[in-house]
């Protein structure tokens, strides 16, 4: 019990010795071009951040047209490129008929503040909550949830979009053997890593009150996680050092 204690000590004061804040930043679209186009940069976004773009109509009414991604930044300008909203991917609505266009606005780090947390167990999902007071985790037992009644046991970057999108996160922090991570929940880019000690034991797919998430046989693509850290290094697309 004492090397535990030892164990998780080192996983959050390594943790802790860094902070993450990415506030919201807004600016109109200056230009154009080919899918992508071109704002003003700001320290505060970086290449991976997303957002959404807001068309403002004659009659006074905005809407959300589009998701942004930044894919570069220089000279005191940043690109983006544009997506479809997922939120707005829905059979019973039709997709807004207009394209971002210069003086659109554009809003990055949208729902930042909010995010979908996966952490090997109970006490290093109550140290990264408490480490982080200024971001607001969603209930494990949501996505738990999501993932037992979809039966994905093996969650996909898209089984955490769906879930960061009915739970209004733009964010998704993973805890694993070595570090930790905040990365962009839709586009999956890493914001933000931190070094961290040891993990001394796993639940898979993640910490949760909801267990006996369980694989269909119909569904090519459901199984059980046999290597968490291996898992989402996957998701993650990061690579282990040789």
């Amino acid at each position: 019990m004492r090397y535990f204690l030892a164990i998780l000590a080192l996983f959050t004061s390594i943790l802790s010795a860094s902070s993450f804040n990415l506030p919201t930043y807004e600016t109109p679209i200056l230009k154009v071009e080919n899918g992508f186009a071109q704002i003003l940069d700001n320290k505060d976004i970086i290449v991976g951040s997303s957002g959404v773009v807001t068309h403002t109509f004659s009659n006074g009414e905005s809407s959300i047209i589009a998701r942004a991604v930044v894919v570069e930044k220089e000279l005191g300008l940043a690109k983006i490129r544009f997506e479809v909203y997922s939120a707005l991917e829905q059979p019973a609505l039709p997709l807004p008929g207009i394209l971002p266009k210069s003086g659109d606005k554009v809003t990055l780090n949208f729902l930042y503040s909010r995010a979908v947390i996966v952490a090997p167990n109970q006490e290093v999902y109550e140290q990264i909550v408490k480490f982080f007071p200024n971001i607001t985790f969603v209930n494990p037992d949501l996505a738990g949830a999501y993932l037992a009644f979809n039966h994905k046991p093996n969650p996909s970057r898209d089984d955490f979009r769906n879930i960061c999108a009915q739970n209004g996160a733009g964010l998704i922090f993973i805890a694993m053997d070595g570090q930790g991570v905040f990365a962009d929940c839709g586009s999956f880019e890493i914001l933000k890593s931190f070094k961290s000690g040891s993990v001394s034991h796993y639940q898979v797919p993640f910490y949760s009150q909801i267990r006996g998430i369980e694989p269909a046989f119909w569904k090519l693509d459901s199984s059980y996680i046999s290597n968490y850290n291996k898992h989402y290094k996957f998701l993650l697309d990061i690579k282990d050092e040789k």
